[in-house]
């Protein structure tokens, strides 16, 4: 498997797996190879916009 952002092997690191529910369903929306790639991959797709927590 492969980082979502960069494309890195996973394999070396200890990665960070991003899912996101949808329609009651838990769906993968990435893999990342570390932090830095998450957050970049977040500016870039905006994929946090709108989003908050339940409380």
């Amino acid at each position: 498997m492969n980082c979502t952002y960069c494309g890195e092997g996973l394999a070396a690191y200890d990665p960070v797996f991003v899912d996101r529910e949808r329609d009651g369903e838990r769906t993968e929306e990435g893999a990342f190879c570390n932090y830095g790639c998450l957050s970049a991959w977040l500016d870039e797709t905006e994929a946090a916009t709108g989003a908050c927590c339940r409380i």
